[in-house]
């Protein structure tokens, strides 16, 4: 199942996150706080919340969760500027 899970995760962030918080409590025990940060990140960091999350449930990684986040940041910002590009590239009429 977790393999599912990354696979899922890596294809459709938001689906994944929508799934976590609609069949699980993932979410509420990563993010105390409320669900503000989790759906903020929801629209604009997808996969930075995904690797907050599993940062959060598994303290214990130490390094290896720094470089998921910093990946994880690099991912959505990457998908940002593609999309921005794309949009340059292809005006509407």
């Amino acid at each position: 199942m977790g393999c599912i899970l990354v696979i899922l995760a890596l294809c459709v962030p938001r689906l994944t996150l929508f799934c976590l918080w609609l069949f699980g409590d993932s979410l509420t025990r990563a993010f105390p706080g409320g669900l503000f940060w989790p759906l903020l990140g929801f629209f604009f960091l997808p996969y930075t919340t995904l690797a907050c999350t599993y940062a959060n449930l598994h303290p214990g990684g130490g390094a290896l969760n720094t470089v998921l986040i910093i990946l994880a940041v690099l991912m959505d910002l990457g998908s940002i500027g593609g999309s921005s590009r794309h949009a340059r590239k292809n005006p509407a009429p």
